[in-house]
């Protein structure tokens, strides 16, 4: 069964940082993209990063690009999102999901791409 357990969320200041871990199990970890989601509330959720293991590609959106960054630790089977320097806008919940394929589109990241999902995590950034 593919699960995806994200965690590390929380309330930080405007400035400040959080590293969420995204633990991935049943699945091989190579064969398969990670994506980061965020969904504040009443608005639609946004792809904001996409990593693949396989090549070590990684991908961001304009709103996170220079303040979000990508790792993962293979032998845990985890990818982390660390992001720094928040801004409130940053406030939503997190969601990491397993790509259909290993790959990441170059030019966005859909969810039309990503078949399960975590459950989320609640990042809360005050001013």
């Amino acid at each position: 069964e593919v699960q995806l357990v994200e965690s590390g969320g929380g309330l930080a200041q405007a400035g400040g940082s959080l590293r969420l871990p995204c633990a991935a199990s049943g699945f091989t970890f190579d064969d398969y993209a990670i994506g980061w989601f965020r969904q504040a509330p009443g608005k639609e959720r946004e792809g904001i990063s996409c990593f693949s293991n396989k090549d070590g590609y990684t991908y961001y959106e304009d709103s996170v690009k220079g303040r979000f960054t990508i790792s993962s630790d293979n032998a845990k089977s985890t990818v982390y999102l660390q992001m720094n320097n928040l801004k409130p806008e940053d406030t939503a919940v997190y969601f990491c999901a397993q790509g259909w394929q290993f790959y990441c589109s170059g030019s966005q990241v859909d969810s039309e791409d990503f078949g399960s999902w975590g459950q989320g995590t609640q990042v809360t950034v005050s001013s």
